[in-house]
């Protein structure tokens, strides 16, 4: 299984295949590989020791940031990613990010942002779209309608405990005139706005 794999100058973490949604722009759709990995999909989830046992394998002064993002949502597995995240603060010292669908409130049924803090750098949020309708069209979310605001409600409660808060949609998905509102959504709740491209 490949727990971790390398992007650019940055070490992924795979946690997990499970997420709530089926985004129609997702690369699980027509990839089994990010970066210089091989195949993301999992036998099954791994341990927190099985994972921290994976670090040894790499030159961890070669990579800028460690990222949880794989094929799968990480707060599906968020009591493997906490001691994972804590290892790598306290073993490397290193930066740590979280790339998420913003729903790990409702995937763990409470607010699971104050246990980010001291631990996690950056969290990137995957907006998509600043209509509630039209974003639930995009991600499908296993959710429903309350999706949206779950999200929103999510980044915003991140604000407090992480030092830098991103939220992104995806070049060529949405209109310059969403991006407006998507920036405008991101400054009132106090995170930065990125737009990121689209990769299939």
């Amino acid at each position: 299984m490949e727990i971790l794999y390398k992007v650019y100058d940055n070490l992924y973490v795979n946690l997990t295949n499970r997420c709530p949604c089926a985004c129609v722009f997702c690369l699980r759709q027509s990839t089994d590989c990010v970066g210089e990995s091989a195949s993301l999909w999992l036998e099954r989830e791994p341990t927190a020791r099985e994972v921290m046992a994976e670090f040894s394998k790499f030159d961890m002064s070669q990579f800028g940031e460690v990222v949880f993002c794989g094929f799968g949502e990480p707060t599906e597995a968020f009591d493997v990613m906490i001691p994972v995240a804590r290892f790598v603060k306290e073993t490397y010292g290193m930066p740590v990010r979280l790339n998420t669908n913003g729903l790990g409130n409702l995937i763990n049924g409470r607010d699971i942002t104050p246990e980010l803090e001291g631990l996690i750098d950056t969290v990137s949020v995957s907006l998509n779209n600043p209509d509630p309708i039209r974003y639930q069209e995009i991600v499908r979310s296993r959710f429903g309608e309350e999706s949206f605001a779950a999200m929103t409600d999510f980044t915003r409660r991140c604000v407090a405990h992480v030092p830098n808060v991103v939220m992104s949609t995806v070049d060529t998905t949405i209109t310059h005139e969403e991006e407006a509102k998507c920036r405008k959504i991101c400054e009132e709740i106090g995170a930065t706005y990125r737009i990121r491209a689209f990769e299939g």
